[in-house]
């Protein structure tokens, strides 16, 4: 390979969120494999360092004004990796894909109107709406076993009675899935589109992973699958977790309707929440004129970590099943056999193994546990180890 995902990169004492915070048990952070947190443990593209490197030596940080380049940055990007053909005047720049998340909801939503989504689902889904005092509407996904794969598919009855419903305003959609790993195909965008226009719904899809494809498996932008669905959508998306860079505080909401982009705006203006920096400015250029050939290198290398993953749960712990990964780097697996709450196992895989995964009760589903697999294979081994090995502990 021609980057580096194998050396490991010392993120303690760094106030590093993911091996800083605290775990809630008393054992030193520093201790602990943090396997929970969706932030790799990669140094970012050597093209992104190389520009930031430049944007600190000219020494003057001050109030960024987004040049034309980023714009063509981002329409370049999305039409030569998807086919997605995106004007300037559709993209509104802001901090982040949750921040943009909340805007949109505050844009689109009255306090007590429904928002639908698929559940299990990103827990901030649920804290932006509960803020904005939208009541959540979760469609749950169905799982199907064979053997210790798990699959994940829509319960469509249940979707559409939901979207039908007078008080339904939203259909929010998570794709790439988070935490359950699906890429949706382009027949299921298509349905999930006519689903929200014939219930008059705006689409918000949150395609912060769309970078992340495992394979046999190609992401496709909700907007980019027909006309009808670009007009019914608003995307929201971001190099972040693709080129782990979330602390340059960058994203793009996109949208061709020239009124919702106004209803936005607005909501934008009341929370300032439109000012970006020059760091992100300059990375997300980076990324995208020339990080192609770093992430196809990464997709390969976290593919080959869930391989590990899968192999070592279908030999030492059969009882737990994997779901498929088709996109993010997030493995979804089902503890529900250990016959404890997902806290709880969490917990003691901290105290015991010094291993800490992310509960699935945070997502909607007590059953399972995330494991962000996105870090050096060394690492990544000794992870799945422990928790393996804990998990074991507790089912014997």
């Amino acid at each position: 390979m021609a980057y580096d995902f194998d050396s490991f990169v010392d993120r303690r004492g760094t106030a590093c969120v993911k091996w800083d915070a605290p775990n809630g048990t008393g054992v030193p952070s520093g201790e602990v494999i943090p396997m929970w947190v969706a932030d790799m443990d990669f140094r970012t593209a050597p093209c992104i360092i190389e520009a930031l490197s430049k944007r600190v030596e000219h020494g003057v940080f001050g109030y960024t004004a987004v040049p034309d380049s980023y714009y063509d940055a981002v329409i370049s990007w999305f039409f030569r990796r998807r086919g997605w053909k995106i004007e300037k005047d559709w993209i509104i720049y802001t901090t982040a894909v949750v921040p943009a998340l909340a805007v949109c909801i505050k844009a689109f939503t009255e306090p007590g109107d429904e928002v639908v989504f698929l559940t299990p689902a990103y827990n901030c889904f649920f804290s932006v709406l509960q803020n904005a005092g939208c009541i959540v509407s979760g469609s749950r996904l169905i799982y199907g076993r064979d053997g210790t794969s798990i699959s994940v598919s829509i319960d469509w009855d249940d979707l559409e009675r939901r979207c039908s419903s007078s008080r339904a305003k939203v259909l929010l959609l998570c794709n790439p899935h988070n935490p359950a790993g699906r890429i949706w195909t382009r027949e299921e965008l298509l349905r999930l589109g006519e689903i929200a226009r014939r219930n008059g719904l705006v689409v918000l899809s949150d395609e912060i992973h769309c970078e992340l494809e495992m394979p046999g498996h190609v992401f496709i932008p909700f907007a980019a699958v027909c006309p009808e669905n670009q007009d019914c959508c608003v995307t929201m998306n971001s190099p972040s977790k693709s080129f782990n860079t979330a602390s340059l505080q960058i994203a793009n909401i996109i949208s061709n309707n020239p009124g919702w982009r106004e209803r936005i705006r607005r909501v934008m203006g009341v929370y300032q929440a439109g000012d970006v920096g020059p760091f992100g400015v300059a990375g997300l250029q980076a990324a995208y004129n020339n990080g192609e050939p770093w992430l196809k290198e990464l997709n390969a290398y976290i593919w080959q970590n869930f391989c590990e993953l899968r192999e070592l749960f279908a030999r030492s712990l059969p009882e737990c099943g994997v779901t498929d990964l088709q996109g993010t780097y997030l493995a979804w697996v089902d503890v529900s056999a250990v016959g404890r709450g997902s806290q709880e196992i969490v917990d003691s895989l901290i105290l015991n193994e010094h291993v800490r995964p992310g509960p699935g009760a945070i997502y909607g589903d007590d059953g399972f546990i995330r494991i962000n697999l996105a870090c050096p294979r060394s690492l990544c081994r000794e992870g799945l180890e422990r928790i393996a090995s804990g998990l074991r502990r507790m089912m014997d």
